[in-house]
């Protein structure tokens, strides 16, 4: 028996089963059955039949040896590709270079220790795309020293790309803690992670006007913040070869002593006045309230400030954050007060000594002996606010000032407000190395090269994030936050407020795709597999990959990396 398709003109061809057979030295046919209403994926199936094919059901027709996660590790591959990381790492290919992008990757994906991090190289699809299937840790610390002897040549070449003549560039420090006493630059110092009494390590990030990194350096736990910006500004200037720039940093950083400094190299700079120097101003009348137009920005000279401008900014919704704050710990120590009153009056609570000790603690907790007036005997607690110290405190609620170096005709005083603002890039960046992201801590390395390798590790790892958030804007709703935050302007804060909550409150766009942020993002990639499956139960059967198919979502995230101007 056969298929027979007899066409016909202008209509669906007729399909008829046939067979054939003998009248004596002549071959005939006849028609069995007329299979035209048949669809022809059915037709094909009998005609397979007819020539003696083996047809199986579709589970039994090959094995399905392993499933591994693969969109996730496609996206940062892509994504280092189009940044051209490769290149920039080493010109040309070594196992030491495809280590070092192998561990970049492995902090975006799945942040591990090194150990950990080549136990689950097979997990994904990340050690066969990187070609380092047999990497193992003591394969990872060559690479990281490899990788420490090219940080120089790595940062130059980063700063070539995205520093510019007489442009900003933003700096930092923070901090992060050890697990374990012996490293050499491990430190007690001021801790930003909240980890009181716990050895630590300091690093300065650099980046552009945008937040993207550039370059980091690493230095003892108890560095104070002024002492790194000497040798990021000779950096700047020896080896990047940039002679002008905008130095912008935080209060802390750039200080008094790091301005004489700066002077004298004639660098411009932009930063802010501490509390204590805003208060100083208001005290001698220099900033009144009705300076403040309605954009509650203010423009003020004072002689302690020569050649410099400040630019005087007031947040009302800042204020009013703030004067509830206080409120709420003026009345918090009152009523802890209140109680020790009542133990002392009682006679359960007696002696000075005593006494100043349980006020003490509550006088710690709320750090509000400021604001508070205390009289202590062997007997009696009395205490009362400082009204005129309260009042005076409050006169600075949403005020704060920018101090800079940069003339008028480059920099209006809005622009000065905004690109102080910028740092707040830097902030996320410290937030994404020190998190769920990228989990530059806790450091476990002991070895001081091994520190700087890991934290310059995380830093390239956070290079290709920050282009991928870039890539995905569009995608995701926490980048348009933080993108509203650096660039918001002091005008109508409050109007400001309202439209970021209603954009946290949009969780999907109008076609209704939702809005990620960048881990559940890179979740949602992952759900891409790849399948590594053989045609027959046999083992020796040879193998092929067969990915699954992307959804609108998925492809539309991998088009927006293939698309981004870098």
């Amino acid at each position: 028996m056969h298929i027979h398709i007899v066409p016909n003109r202008g209509s669906r061809p007729t399909i008829l089963l046939r067979e054939s057979y003998r009248e004596g030295k002549k071959v005939k046919k006849r028609t069995i059955a007329n299979l035209s209403h048949l669809p022809m994926h059915q037709i094909e199936l009998l005609r397979a039949v007819f020539q003696g094919v083996d047809l199986q059901p579709a589970g039994l027709g090959f094995v399905v040896e392993r499933s591994q996660p693969h969109g996730h590790v496609e996206a940062v591959h892509r994504m280092m590709e189009r940044l051209g990381l490769p290149g920039v790492i080493a010109g040309k290919p070594c196992r030491e270079r495809d280590i070092v992008l192998a561990l970049i990757a492995a902090r975006i994906v799945d942040p591990r220790p090194k150990l950990a991090t080549t136990r689950s190289w097979a997990a994904t699809t990340l050690a066969d795309t990187f070609g380092v299937t047999e990497a193992d840790e003591q394969d990872c610390y060559v690479a990281m020293d490899w990788l420490l002897a090219r940080q120089d040549r790595i940062q130059k070449k980063w700063a070539t790309r995205h520093l510019k003549a007489d442009g900003l560039v933003l700096y930092d420090l923070s901090s992060s803690y050890f697990e374990g006493t012996t490293c050499p630059l491990a430190r007690r110092g001021y801790s930003r992670d909240g980890k009181r009494g716990t050895l630590q390590v300091n690093y300065g990030l650099m980046t552009d006007d945008r937040g993207c990194p550039v370059a980091v350096t690493v230095h003892e736990g108890n560095v104070a913040d002024p002492t790194t910006l000497s040798p990021e500004i000779t950096r700047l200037k020896d080896e990047f070869g940039i002679a002008q720039f905008v130095m912008v940093g935080d209060r802390g950083m750039i200080a008094s002593q790091a301005i004489e400094a700066l002077r004298e190299q004639g660098i411009d700079w932009i930063t802010a006045l501490k509390s204590a120097s805003i208060r100083a101003l208001v005290e001698d009348k220099t900033l009144q309230p009705d300076l403040f137009d309605e954009t509650n920005l203010c423009e003020i000279t004072h002689p302690d400030y020569p050649g410099e401008r400040l630019v005087a900014c007031r947040n009302p919704e800042l204020a009013k954050l703030r004067r509830h704050k206080r409120e709420d710990l003026l009345s918090a120590t009152e009523e802890a007060l209140r109680t020790i009153q009542t133990r002392v009056e009682a006679g359960r609570l007696k002696g000075q000594d005593k006494i100043g000790v349980a006020v003490g603690r509550v006088i710690n907790r709320y750090k509000m002996a400021k604001h508070f007036t205390l009289t202590l005997t062997d007997t009696s607690l009395a205490f009362a606010r400082k009204e005129d110290a309260i009042i005076a405190e409050a006169a600075l609620d949403g005020i704060y000032i920018i101090r800079t170096s940069v003339t008028p005709e480059r920099l209006d005083a809005p622009s000065c407000v905004r690109h102080y603002k910028s740092l707040s890039q830097v902030e996320r960046a410290f937030r994404s190395l020190k998190t769920v992201d990228l989990k530059v801590r806790p450091i476990h390395h002991r070895l001081s090269d091994r520190v700087r390798a890991h934290i310059f590790l995380c830093m390239l790892a956070y290079t290709v994030e920050w282009h991928m958030r870039e890539a995905w804007r569009e995608l995701l709703f926490a980048d348009e936050d933080q993108a509203a935050k650096a660039t918001r302007d002091p005008v109508a804060p409050a109007e400001r407020s309202a439209g970021a909550k209603a954009k946290v409150a949009r969780r999907h766009h109008e076609d209704g795709t939702p809005i990620h942020s960048f881990q559940t993002l890179l979740t949602d990639l992952a759900t891409i597999v790849r399948n590594t499956c053989r045609t027959s139960a046999e083992e020796d059967a040879p193998t092929f990959t067969v990915t699954t198919q992307s959804s609108p979502l998925q492809r539309r995230a991998m088009d927006l990396i293939d698309a981004l101007a870098v």
